[in-house]
């Protein structure tokens, strides 16, 4: 059943529209998605927490939701934004429809708004603070609830959100020890280097150096997840331990804390890179990728220091988007191997780094 629903930007614009499934409250950063499909990935990627996210392309959920293409236990999003939502999906997998989805998942959610206008706005703004409304009661609230959340800068407490509390294993023995740190690790990447035959061992964003170490791995990847790195400061201080002592190869906010770790800097991109269609060469094999992003910060390319080689630069606007180590087995991309937007473009990656181990 559908209800009033608004859209409130921190900059005054509102877009009113219809919700759908679930009433509530909630605010986050508006950004914008670009693909056309992968939806169900979107929605449950934990680099999206704390996040509104509005998809560009007009209809979404023409293929209904799966299960199985889930990059997390739960959607990961405050809200959701789409301009229509299938009525009638369809796919051989296919066990809900997105609307009765993101009712289950408790996620607010705006349609029938331009959301082409909304993403114009955005890219004149850039990232913006804003709540979402649906339900009477909600909008009613929701400027009042906005004025707070607006001044606020910090990104703290979204990776621990989203990250595992416990220590988790996957793949098959006999392959290299790898030890993930999981800053909110999508399932694909798990998937990815269990398949490349790794042993893999999750621990959670804050384990100190001493306990990676004494699980005696062969390498450390250091995940993707939300927010600001430099709200980090202890993992970056882990990593920056590891240096040296063990192989370690970073993922998208891994990308970022290793270059943190490293000594390079990092800024606040005016709205980030998000979607699958994100064009990006490997000056190493010298050769163009369709990749794979999400994320709304990026390593300055400028700052890095002498020991840290660029391997990856959008073509785009030019942000760095790779490096590795010129005498370590260090080296980090800031899109996602794992993704399939190539479809299949960069999954050398894992297994070329994984190849150098042995």
């Amino acid at each position: 059943m559908m209800k009033p629903a608004a859209l409130l930007l921190a900059d005054g614009t509102r877009f009113d529209g219809e919700g759908i499934g679930y009433d509530a409250l909630a605010l986050g950063e508006a950004v914008f998605y670009t693909g056309m499909t992968g939806y169900e990935e979107a929605l449950t990627d934990p680099s999206y927490a704390g996040q509104l996210l509005t998809f560009t392309y007009p209809m979404i959920g023409n293929y209904g939701i799966s299960g199985t293409a889930a990059q997390h236990a739960r959607a990961c999003v405050s809200g959701a934004i789409v301009k229509r939502i299938s009525a009638h999906p369809s796919h051989h997998a296919m066990v809900t429809d997105l609307a009765s989805w993101l009712a289950l998942q408790r996620v607010p959610t705006l349609v029938g708004i331009d959301t082409r206008a909304l993403t114009s706005v955005l890219r004149e703004h850039g990232t913006i603070r804003a709540a979402l409304a649906v339900g009477t009661p909600a909008i009613e609230r929701m400027e009042s609830a906005l004025a707070p959340y607006a001044r606020e800068t910090s990104t703290v407490g979204l990776v621990a959100d989203v990250a595992t509390r416990s220590v988790q294993t996957a793949g098959t023995a006999g392959g290299p020890h790898v030890v993930v740190i999981d800053c909110g690790v999508k399932r694909a990447i798990v998937r990815d280097l269990s398949a490349l035959g790794a042993r893999l061992t999750v621990v959670p964003y804050d384990a100190s150096g001493e306990e990676i170490l004494a699980r005696a791995p062969d390498a450390v990847v250091i995940s993707p997840g939300p927010g600001d790195p430099t709200d980090l400061p202890e993992t970056i201080e882990t990593l920056r331990g590891l240096v040296g002592r063990v192989p370690m190869f970073g993922v998208c906010l891994g990308h970022q804390l290793l270059a943190l770790a490293c000594g390079a800097r990092t800024y606040k991109l005016p709205y980030g890179h998000r979607g699958g269609n994100q064009p990006v060469k490997d000056v190493v094999h010298d050769m163009v990728l369709v990749t794979a992003h999400n994320h709304g910060y990026a390593v300055d390319g400028a700052t890095l220091p002498p020991e840290l080689e660029p391997t990856m630069i959008n073509l785009n606007d030019g942000t760095n988007e790779g490096f590795r180590h010129r005498t370590l087995p260090i080296a980090a991309v800031q899109f996602h191997p794992e993704a399939s937007p190539g479809p299949f473009d960069a999954r050398y990656l894992f297994g070329e780094w994984l190849g150098e181990l042995s």
